[in-house]
């Protein structure tokens, strides 16, 4: 079948190199459930295992195999009968199988770790590719550390393996030891001196030893390549592989310079990633490229204003190409008028320009001294700074019992308006004993969905501060109380929220500007 030259197949290896990687260990169960992912982004080829390196691999390539039906299942195999035959029987369910067999190449592998000479390793390699051929037409042949082998050898190597019968060759870069212009240049080397090349699909597989793999990758597929191996994060041995998310949007953004396709659903990104990270429990870095945290959030003032008024000003792809929902503004000291202003909005708080500069001050100041601003605290903000009214509640008298075998009481008087309330409350402890005491004097109930303590200064006579954060509707308010006591401190917080939430109420969420 002629190949379409303007197209990159994606061959994943997640679950084979991804996989080998410490602290990326998977189940079989877990392993179906990434390749059924893997097969909704589009992935052309999965690389499901190593079938010959144990029963539980074995078994996840032929379950695998069997229920992929559109992506092609690949088997790994070393240049010998048992793996070969091994790593047959385990993907020949599939609906497009594809053995994929190697051997080392370069004269470091040759003379350290297979102690033989280049003829033999050449026939071996020749042996491989003829025994997978009888399986399957549909074979791939990796000299591993391509880019550390006599070039004239690899040509040799290449050539053969080709009229033995391999459709696909994979160029391993198996140490990340190469650097983009000499990638590129061996690719093409190959290209000018592979005289039986024709429809050959050459491949790249790049390791992340020195940050390179996917710039090695892009540089390979300039001069040839048409595949690219590749894993989900990024994740392989050592440093890792070619992240596939970053070459394939690479290719996506940059048509202009490449001119090639994919048949990835891009949208079905970051699901794939974020999948990867749940079954895993090892998290992305927040500056990864494409998927991390940070890969479509702003704090700068400037980029702010930009993505504001066009976001293809700080943006060169869009989060939802991805499966993102929205780029995120992160407000902090480096955030301007404009992008407070904005953010308040999406809120529902429309502010006029006095009450805007008053508000932009205070998140600059909260800044100086939290690195995070959230809703919440613009909440707080908003309700100190531009919704301010006379309190609804206050407290006026607390008294608490507790002990071991005393129930907690809290006996409290508090002032609702003009009128005082007394009422009394029991729980399991002495701070739930006073929220019960509030919720019975303010007829309210709201879901608590926080209770943080924290001590502001050293000592057993420390003041105590308390955060409370209370739902309302679709909307949280926190609330904070400072007192020696903690208990006193817990009846602030709580009042000082409910008070929030009466603001809330009131104002609607809304100013209008004047």
């Amino acid at each position: 079948m002629k190949k379409d030259k303007n197209r990159v197949y994606i061959f994943d290896t997640t679950l084979r190199d991804g996989e080998q990687s410490p602290g990326y260990s998977m189940n079989t169960e877990e392993k179906l459930t990434i390749s059924r992912q893997l097969e909704r982004l589009g992935v052309d080829i999965i690389e499901a295992g190593f079938p010959i390196a144990s029963e539980g691999d074995f078994d996840a390539v032929r379950q695998i195999a069997k229920e992929i039906k559109k992506s092609q299942v690949a088997g790994l195999a070393r240049a010998n009968k048992l793996d070969i035959d091994r790593a047959w029987q385990a993907i020949k369910g599939a609906a497009y199988p594809r053995i994929h067999t190697f051997i080392s190449s370069s004269d470091i592998h040759l003379k350290y770790q297979l102690k033989k000479s280049r003829e033999q390793v050449l026939k071996e390699a020749v042996a491989a590719v003829k025994l997978a051929s009888s399986y399957t037409e549909n074979v791939e042949f990796s000299p591993m550390d391509a880019t550390r082998s006599d070039k004239d050898y690899l040509v040799e190597m290449v050539s053969a393996v080709i009229d033995a019968g391999a459709c696909t060759v994979n160029i391993p870069d198996t140490v990340g030891y190469a650097i983009p212009e000499e990638f590129g240049k061996l690719i093409a080397y190959l290209f000018a001196h592979v005289k039986n090349i024709g429809d050959t699909i050459i491949s790249t597989h790049c390791h992340n030893d020195l940050g390179l793999s996917v710039a090695n990758a892009l540089a390979g597929i300039r001069n040839g390549a048409r595949q690219v191996e590749c894993t989900i994060n990024g994740i392989g041995e050592r440093a890792g592989n070619t992240a596939m998310e970053e070459v394939v949007m690479a290719l996506q953004t940059r048509k202009d310079l490449y001119g090639l396709y994919t048949k990835i659903n891009t949208e079905q990104i970051y699901k794939a990633s974020r999948l990867l990270t749940q079954i895993t429990g090892i998290p992305v870095q927040p500056n990864k490229a494409v998927v991390g945290a940070n890969a479509f959030a702003h704090e700068s003032g400037i980029h702010q204003d930009g993505l504001i008024k066009e976001k293809t000003t700080y943006e060169i792809m869009t989060p939802q190409s991805v499966g993102i929902s929205d780029t995120h503004i992160v407000l902090g000291k480096h955030s301007g008028r404009n992008a407070i202003s904005h953010h308040l909005k999406k809120m529902g708080h429309f502010l006029n320009d006095e009450q805007l500069n008053r508000v932009a001050a205070r998140v600059k100041e909260l800044a100086d001294v939290k690195k995070d601003i959230y809703d919440e605290d613009l909440e707080v903000i908003l309700s100190e700074e531009i919704y301010r009214g006379e309190d609804k509640y206050s407290l006026i008298h607390l008294t608490v019992v507790s002990g071991n075998v005393a129930t907690p009481t809290a006996t409290m008087e508090m002032k609702i308006g003009k009128n005082i309330v007394r009422e009394a409350g029991f729980g399991n402890g002495p701070v739930d004993a006073t929220f019960n005491a509030i919720r019975n004097i303010t007829k309210t109930n709201h879901q608590l969905l926080k209770y943080a303590v924290n001590a502001i200064t050293g000592g057993s006579d420390a003041q105590g501060e308390v955060s409370v954060q209370l739902k309302y509707n679709n909307h949280s308010v926190v609330g904070r109380g400072t007192d020696p006591d903690v208990i006193v401190a817990s009846a602030k917080a709580y009042i000082n929220a409910l008070n929030r939430l009466e603001i809330l109420k009131n104002s609607n969420k809304k100013v209008k500007v004047e």
